[in-house]
């Protein structure tokens, strides 16, 4: 199995503005292999050198539509 690094946009960073716009959300791969990353946001080339190091692909998860995010489920009784 390969190792792969989900990562997703952070959503409070602007367009422009000089600060990492991706963090960190998972690692799953290999068992034998473990990594422990000391920051929570990167910097798009900063992933891309660590994934090439660690012979990983990176994964971008897709944006959740604003309608979607941040109401709670409702539970059927």
């Amino acid at each position: 199995m390969s190792v792969k690094i989900y990562v997703r946009e952070r959503q409070k960073v602007g367009t422009g503005v000089h600060q990492p716009r991706f963090r960190v959300v998972a690692v799953v791969g290999e068992e034998s292999k473990h990594s422990k990353f000391e920051a929570v946001h990167f910097r798009k080339t900063e992933l891309e050198q660590i994934a090439k190091d660690m012979d990983a692909e990176i994964v971008y998860l897709e944006v959740m539509p604003e309608e979607e995010r941040g109401g709670m489920l409702e539970t059927k009784t």
